[in-house]
């Protein structure tokens, strides 16, 4: 049996698997799967479905994406959230360039001008600016040392963590810690838009 694939943009963690799943049951849908970025259907969904699809997960923050590029952009994000957010940035055996395009099929050259064009910025400040996110995150938790979240994200040292968390945020990491609010941006509105 072939299964439809809808290809969904802003799912980035395990709750938005879950309101996906929950807005298709709620619409009849047969699913036979949800995972990050997608949902696949048993079958083919009529127009007006569609539609209805389209208008609950866009009422819930998500995009049901239409076209290859928009697509292939997703995949990018997810795949750089998720290895950021677990944490694997480190046992990473090849350079995030190479990873990318292991995971999406694609060359390099080509993810990295369709996501210039399409996002307004590259893939590394993309990174970098996740990174940051979770700098902020990790150190809110007060859990790990700068150093021990340095070796999680993959930096060489903490100074360059503290560099470029400086550079995003205009604070050196202890200096966030110590300010009185923690402002942070949801993982599918961290761009330089």
């Amino acid at each position: 049996m072939a299964l439809y694939a809808l290809h969904i943009k802003n799912m980035v963690c395990p709750r938005c698997i879950k309101v996906v799943g929950e807005e298709l049951q709620r619409l009849n849908q047969p699913v036979a799967e949800v995972k990050l970025g997608e949902a696949l259907l048993s079958q083919e969904p009529s127009d007006k479905a569609r539609k209805e699809i389209k208008e609950a997960l866009a009422a819930n923050g998500f995009e049901v994406l239409e076209d290859k590029k928009a697509e292939v952009i997703e995949q990018v994000k997810r795949a750089v959230i998720a290895l950021i957010r677990t944490g694997q940035v480190e046992h990473l055996q090849t350079n995030i360039s190479d990873y990318l395009s292991e995971v999406t099929g694609k060359e390099y050259t080509y993810l990295s001008s369709a996501f210039s064009t399409e996002e307004g910025t590259t893939i590394a400040r993309f990174v970098m600016l996740q990174k940051v996110e979770r700098i902020k995150e990790l150190v809110t938790y007060n859990e790990l040392t700068l150093s021990q979240i340095a070796y999680q994200l993959g930096y060489s040292s903490v100074a360059h963590l503290s560099n470029q968390f400086k550079q995003v945020t205009g604070l050196t990491p202890s200096e966030y810690k110590k300010s009185a609010s923690h402002p942070r941006k949801p993982l599918d509105q961290v761009l330089d838009k």
